[in-house]
């Protein structure tokens, strides 16, 4: 299953984005990912719930909504193999901390490959291989690259300071 930066949902409604991870899956097994992902914790307020039309591409969610129906779509397909590609970089605080959340539940027992420049997304991993210009120039735990003190940890106090290391 894949969970990228930019969701891709469909003009239809909550449940029919979610339920796109399996195509048979029951009501129960939809609102059981919908919870799992933090996405009741929103549709619970709208006033049709789940079967709330999302808009074309979802426009009418926000950034962190779309991403936690994509998520759900992902644990509905519960596939053994899990791609993040930057599913948080678009976030803001809150957001990415209940996307975050929704993810560590996802990716409990899989094998899961996550890319990301914002670092609190990959800091639990059990190895994280840092990479510069194509190239793997250091490979570790969080706290293995940290005690090195080299691109990694670099890379870590820009971030704490609140500078953006691309710039």
């Amino acid at each position: 299953a894949v969970v990228g930066q930019e969701t891709a949902l469909f003009d239809e409604t909550i449940a029919q984005n979610i339920r796109l991870g399996r195509l048979d899956a029951s009501d129960a097994d939809i609102m059981q990912a919908a919870k799992d992902a933090g996405v009741w914790d929103f549709a619970e307020h709208l006033p049709d719930g789940l079967d709330t039309l999302v808009g074309p591409r979802g426009s009418s969610l926000s950034g962190g909504q779309r991403q936690r129906v994509a998520i759900a779509r992902a644990m509905l397909k519960s596939a053994p193999i899990l791609l993040l590609d930057e599913p948080t970089s678009a976030l803001d605080a809150r957001s990415e901390n209940l996307v975050q959340a929704a993810l560590e539940r996802l990716s409990k027992g899989r094998t899961t490959l996550v890319i990301a420049h914002r670092l609190s997304t990959i800091r639990d991993a059990d190895k994280i291989l840092v990479l510069d210009r194509g190239r793997v120039v250091e490979e570790g735990t969080h706290d293995g690259l940290m005690a090195a003190d080299g691109a990694y940890a670099k890379l870590h106090a820009l971030q704490s300071a609140g500078i953006d290391p691309d710039l």
